[in-house]
């Protein structure tokens, strides 16, 4: 019994210093791709202010870049996002130690050159990988490699979004949607490492607001923006995956490419708000949302964005993009918590605060889009670095995530292609 207890006891241990090493492993990826994609976006973005035709040009030279770099040097294999990570879990399947450079490399250069869609699946996809490897190196941890997938999962989304309990939520909603000791075990290791590195790299919330308050009167409001949201989220989804569709008809891959780069560069030269992961115009709007003042151009401008950014991702996606629908649900659902409020002010004299509804807008959208909205809640909360609008963001998110269910049975994680 002595001998038992302590093999058993062994076995956690390195169950524990697999999951850290993960979860380190992890931090420290997620980390580095977001600060060297935000660095080369900013650079890229900001030329493009004084020389817009380069908005015409840089999705067709980011998107050749993918294309060959696929074609010579990683195995002439597709990316497929998130659907990876759900294929790696099953028996027999993994996620080879290419995916990691893939990941990282093509979803920075997809985002850096104006690919409108964001590095999270990049990310999330990359930080799988870690753990997928991780479980091969000894037999006894071959049982636990959907735990140590998760973890590095879980790690990946923490660091990234500076949120290490929205990273287990994920991890839980989205990938495994089973709950075990080990599970919680080596997931809890891997996000309490990734907690330590944003403690010593002093990250920041992506968007760091001053919310203050908000007020029971909104609350109809609120659910309103959750309807939306929730049909928002399956237009979304749709056009996902009806684009790429119309695109795999396309024969020769590479007039995908061109075919996407040029649709890619009309749009954002007509609405550069929508280059690349389009944060820097959901910063621009939160500096001024709550003292705009809803014009009828400003409130054109964001119902365009709102409608053609699930078109740009589609696009972007289908003609080889690395991404997914993350960090666009968040661009969304922002605009669309701003144009909301804006058209309540301005047309029925409802007295709500903009800021709190852009905040509400990213979770809605994103809880819808993935199906997972306690990952919303606390990824969305991290990313403003307040709970201030805890319990509305929960509430809104529900019902958000309801209404895109009773509409959409799947998200573009979980669609699969009927065969004939």
């Amino acid at each position: 019994m002595q001998i038992r207890k302590k093999v058993i006891g062994l076995k956690w241990l390195k169950l524990a210093l697999v999951a850290s090493l993960v979860g380190f492993l992890a931090s420290l990826l997620a980390i580095s791709l977001k600060h060297v994609t935000e660095h080369y976006e900013e650079i890229f973005f900001g030329r493009t202010e004084k020389n817009s035709f380069l908005l015409l040009i840089l999705p067709f030279i980011g998107l050749s870049v993918i294309y060959f770099l696929r074609l010579y040097l990683f195995k002439n294999k597709e990316n497929k996002g998130i659907k990876e990570v759900f294929e790696s879990t099953k028996p027999g399947k993994s996620l080879p130690a290419y995916k990691i450079p893939s990941h990282f490399i093509n979803g920075l250069i997809t985002v850096a050159f104006g690919g409108s869609t964001g590095i999270e699946v990049s990310t999330v996809v990359a930080s799988a990988a870690v753990g997928s490897i991780a479980h091969s190196k000894e037999s006894f941890l071959k049982k636990y490699k959907t735990e140590l997938i998760c973890a590095g999962v879980a790690a990946g989304v923490a660091a990234l979004f500076a949120s290490p309990i929205a990273g287990l939520l994920f991890a839980y909603e989205v990938i495994s949607k089973k709950l075990s000791k080990s599970f919680l075990f080596a997931v809890a290791i891997a996000v309490g490492v990734a907690g330590l590195f944003l403690f010593f790299l002093d990250e920041k919330p992506l968007f760091a607001v001053g919310l203050e308050q908000w007020h029971y009167h909104a609350i109809p409001y609120f659910i309103l923006l959750g309807i939306v949201a929730g049909l928002n989220s399956v237009y979304l989804t749709k056009c996902v995956l009806k684009i790429k569709s119309l695109f795999l008809k396309i024969q020769t891959p590479y007039y995908r490419v061109v075919l996407g780069a040029v649709i890619v560069g009309i749009g954002l030269f007509a609405f550069p708000q929508l280059f690349g992961d389009g944060y820097h115009a959901v910063k621009e709007n939160i500096i001024t949302s709550n003292t705009a003042i809803p014009a009828v151009s400003v409130l054109l401008t964001l119902a365009a964005c709102i409608l053609l950014k699930p078109v740009m991702t589609s696009v972007t996606l289908s003609s080889g993009g690395d991404g997914g629908v993350f960090a666009p649900s968040i661009f969304i659902g922002a605009l669309l918590g701003l144009l909301f409020a804006f058209v309540s002010n301005r047309f029925f004299n409802a007295g709500v605060i903009p800021l709190n509804f852009m905040v509400i807008g990213m979770a809605a959208m994103l809880s819808a889009s993935i199906s997972a909205p306690f990952t919303a809640l606390f990824l969305v909360c991290g990313l403003v670095g307040s709970y201030v609008l805890f319990w509305p963001i929960l509430a809104v998110s529900l019902v958000s995530r309801y209404v895109a269910q009773k509409l959409c049975p799947y998200t573009v994680y979980t669609y699969v292609q009927k065969t004939a």
